[in-house]
């Protein structure tokens, strides 16, 4: 190992290490005090570095380029505020289970509560929302052997943290805190010793620490009670909420049909988009949004079955809740608590995907045979979904936009849906299809802030061409990620759904009392954003009927792989709501006849 001075030696040590675990991209803001990690980013051949202005912004694209590449992604800015401006990202990696590693850099000890500029108080600052967080050692002239050990073994163990221990534990995002005194450029230092060779890392680039783990394998007598449960069970049900394993996906949709089982899938599942699912077409549910309400006279599940993250759908919660004499199962692999009511009699803590392909196993050799109940659940997602496109075809709104957006996007296309009203309408108005389509969405604290810039995050870890659907709020919380898009040439299509303001607060109580409502929660503000377009270099369109947007959609659909485009959709939140609540009045009144 060789540097021109101490800071560059500790620097490129950590990222070397960090290289041969693993990583490969970071995303750097721009400021001194960071300067030897820039540099030793600069120069390190196997990372890919992207140089994002905004800290808030960065983080989040490194949120979102996690999410896809499914690895830990390393985020570097310098010292003071704009260590602060990462923590809205690192809030949401740690409730979503996102692996990042988050690199500031900070003044020496003695400049610490000493009124120096730009210095504020890093250490364990982002609290109990990383999974690890240490204040690394100053750098020093002529390091013993034992520190430069440390600095690898921090690097290997900092990674596997971060990506939860290779399954055994959570992941989320891991804070090193680099103080560094000045020089931080590369300028030789002549005292300061560098040039040790035995303090290269191990041969062959492997890591200097090796940290294996794997999921656990669940207990024999386990198993056994739970497939005894399993099998006496006479109306099972699964529920998968957000989820991105892709296997696990499959699998639950084998089991549901080899089962007999209804499965009842979020649209951040990765259950409803798979050609996966054209086989097993009938198990799988979608428009439980909209029908579980009317489903008081039938029979109830006696087991429920639970995978992912926590439903979008209050509905599902509802329903969930109000199932009290039904046996609730809960299966995680790293223990994590999701069940904010209380619900569950027993918490499964091993490999879902192994659990899963068991069950299904058992299924073949004693097969249940269809129950009436099944039927029923079928029959009446069948009949939600004639109630929901005939509807659609009616009048233009909202859901409308985001029916046809799914519908028309690409096999191998990727989606991100935003939070607040866009999820909760894919979530009711788009069908399952066979078509593979990856649904991403930041449901960890499900917050408005950061989405453009996760979601361009997002496009450079998959293959193929990425849709945004997004409400005008939380676009205008994140423009500044849209300079990404004119920086790198990054190609994207976003869906405006503009409704000038606070729309969803229509669905609640407080929109009976005004004031306070229209100032402090709808906060209209009458702006249009074609202008953001001209200042970013996107095209644009501003549609405002059926016919429109699919025009203006297949057309950024064909461009996408030369340009951006953003295409506005002005709403009625008003109209909207009362579109949405004559849907669910017409499919519970369809459900009730059956």
């Amino acid at each position: 190992m060789s540097a021109p001075n101490r800071n560059l030696l500790w620097a490129s040590i950590i990222v070397d290490e960090l290289a041969r675990s693993g990583l490969r991209a970071v995303c750097i803001a721009p400021g001194s005090r960071s300067t030897p990690l820039a540099v030793a980013f600069a120069e390190h051949a196997d990372i890919q570095v992207h140089s994002i202005i905004d800290e808030r912004s960065a983080a989040f694209f490194a949120l979102g380029l996690a999410l896809a590449s499914e690895r830990p992604v390393a985020v570097v800015c310098s010292s003071g505020t704009a260590t602060a401006n990462f923590y809205p990202a690192i809030i949401e990696a740690h409730y979503a289970g996102v692996p990042l590693l988050i690199l500031t850099a900070d003044r020496p000890p003695e400049l610490r509560d000493s009124g120096a500029n730009q210095t504020v108080d890093q250490i364990k600052m982002y609290g109990d929302h990383v999974r690890w967080a240490v204040d690394v050692a100053l750098p020093e002239s002529n390091p013993a052997h034992l520190t430069i050990r440390s600095l690898r073994t921090l690097a290997c163990r900092a990674y596997a943290a971060a990506n939860g221990m290779n399954g055994t534990q959570p992941k989320g995002a891991v804070h090193l805190n680099f103080p560094f005194r000045k020089p931080l450029e590369p300028i030789p230092v002549p005292d300061d010793k560098t040039d040790d060779p035995t303090w290269a890392g191990r041969l062959c680039s492997q890591p200097f620490t090796r940290i294996v783990g794997g999921r656990v394998q669940p207990p024999a007598a386990a198993m056994e009670a739970l497939l005894d449960t399993y099998q006496r069970s006479q109306r099972p049900m699964i529920v998968l909420g957000p989820n991105y394993d892709r296997a696990l996906a499959d699998e639950l949709i084998t089991l549901a049909k080899v089962g007999c089982i209804p499965l009842l899938a979020d649209p951040l599942s990765q259950a409803r988009y798979t050609t996966h699912w054209r086989e097993m077409e009938g198990s799988v549910i979608g428009g439980y949004d909209s029908f579980l309400r009317s489903l008081s006279d039938f029979e109830q599940p006696d087991l429920i079955l639970r995978f992912g993250a926590m439903p979008t759908s209050q509905s599902l919660i509802d329903y969930l809740n109000a199932n009290q004499g039904a046996y609730q199962i809960a299966f995680s692999a790293d223990a994590v608590w999701k069940d904010p009511n209380h619900q569950l009699d027993e918490l499964f803590i091993a490999d879902p995907v192994e659990i899963v392909r068991s069950l299904a196993h058992f299924s073949l050799d004693d097969p249940r045979a269809e129950s009436v109940w099944y039927k029923q659940l079928t029959m009446v997602e069948m009949k939600t979904w004639e109630v929901i496109d005939a509807a659609l075809d009616e009048d233009f709104f909202d859901g409308v936009v985001i029916a046809d957006t799914v519908s028309m996007m690409p096999n191998g296309a990727s989606l991100f849906i935003a939070n607040s009203l866009p999820v909760r309408h894919l979530d009711q108005f788009a069908q399952p299809t066979p078509k593979v389509i990856r649904v991403f969405g930041s449901r960890g604290a499900s917050g408005i802030d950061g989405m453009v810039s996760t979601a361009v995050g997002v496009s450079q870890g998959v293959s193929a061409p990425l849709v945004l659907i997004i409400g005008d709020l939380g676009f205008y919380h994140d423009m500044n990620g849209l300079l990404m898009l004119k920086r790198y040439g990054i190609c994207v299509v976003i869906v405006v759904i503009n409704n000038d303001g606070g729309g969803i607060f229509q669905r609640l109580p407080i929109a009976q009392f005004d004031p306070p409502y229209t100032e402090l929660f709808r906060t209209s503000h009458g702006m249009t954003f074609e202008n953001a377009a001209v200042l970013y270099g996107t095209d644009y369109a501003k549609i405002c009927s059926r016919t429109e947007f699919q025009a203006a959609f297949a057309r950024a659909l064909s461009a996408v792989s030369s340009r951006s485009t953003i295409i506005e959709v002005p709403t009625d939140p008003v109209h909207d709501l009362q579109r949405r609540n004559e849907i669910v009045q017409r499919v519970m009144e369809a459900v009730r006849g059956l």
